[in-house]
């Protein structure tokens, strides 16, 4: 069975973006009142969460990407949908979202939350959007809490002698 960490971990102080891809609206907007819900849940401070919006999940990466290099946010959280259709489209948009947003968190060091749904249905994205149950812009958002506090108590501990 699947399931996301439970640590759960404060972000209080943090600044943080989200980045919302306007395609499927009514996923991403889920999305990101699941996102924006844990956040407030962690202790987040609403004035120092922003959210951006983007044409779409290919969009993702470059967002992040100038947000993480402004140095002005502790984390980024990337939420999209992409649904796949008839043609093979779906399946690069999918990967290059994915594989963009791995780049700008391993080249910035600035964690990004991973929330971009990549489905064969869109009533599976509306059910891992859903305010109740299994919200994946909540997952993203814990994830990216975690991810700055591991990387900064990574950073803070100093070589073993």
């Amino acid at each position: 069975m699947k399931a996301a960490p439970i640590e759960r971990r404060s972000a209080r102080g943090l600044r943080i973006a989200i980045l919302r891809a306007l395609f499927n609206p009514k996923i991403t907007d889920g999305l990101l009142q699941g996102a924006q819900q844990a956040l407030a849940e962690l202790g987040a401070d609403r004035r120092l969460v922003r959210v951006f919006d983007v044409p779409g999940a290919f969009e993702l990466p470059l967002a992040a990407q100038v947000a993480a290099r402004s140095r002005r946010f502790d984390a980024i959280i990337a939420l999209g949908a992409v649904i796949r259709g008839e043609t093979d489209h779906y399946q690069h948009i999918a990967r290059e979202a994915a594989a963009g947003l791995a780049a700008v968190a391993r080249e910035s060091g600035v964690p990004v939350g991973f929330g971009v749904l990549t489905v064969r249905r869109a009533a599976h994205a509306l059910a891992r959007s859903r305010r109740a149950g299994d919200n994946k812009g909540k997952e993203a958002a814990r994830a990216a809490v975690l991810a700055v506090h591991t990387l900064r108590a990574l950073r803070a501990s100093g070589p073993r002698s």
